[in-house]
């Protein structure tokens, strides 16, 4: 969707750090920086800039809800879940909901039907024990 290139600073172009990102042809890029996250968001030429800009508002406030104060080692630990978030932003390339109440309620019913169904395990006890699960 998009590649990275190391070399000198195109028109049209994002810095983000050390790599340069240069989107392809017909695809947009908007970024966030929010304490020591960056949010990325590519998307295509029929969306509008302001709107993925609210998007990621969005996320950001969802995840903040989820793990209060996210960082860097929530989304690290807790991928499953952001995964989740996304997938009840966005799903196929469209945008299916933009309250971060509603995310937030889906989310935690997806959590609560995850611990419902892990009441069965298939990993024995000893096992299961020693890895935290």
């Amino acid at each position: 969707m998009f590649t990275m290139d190391w070399r000198a600073r195109e028109q049209n172009t994002s810095f983000l750090g050390e790599i340069l990102v240069v989107p392809e042809k017909g695809t947009r890029l908007v970024y966030k920086h929010l304490a020591t996250l960056y949010f990325i968001f590519v998307f295509d030429n029929s969306e509008n800039e302001l709107a993925m800009l609210d998007l990621i508002q969005v996320f950001v406030e969802t995840m903040d809800r989820c793990f209060k104060n996210v960082c860097e080692l929530d989304i690290v630990f807790n991928f499953n879940k952001m995964h989740a978030i996304v997938d009840e932003i966005i799903f196929g390339g469209q945008v299916l909901e933009t309250s971060s109440e509603q995310v937030m309620k889906a989310v935690e019913e997806i959590s609560r039907l995850e611990k419902s169904s892990n009441s069965i395990s298939f990993v024995p006890k000893a096992v299961s024990g020693r890895f935290g699960r």
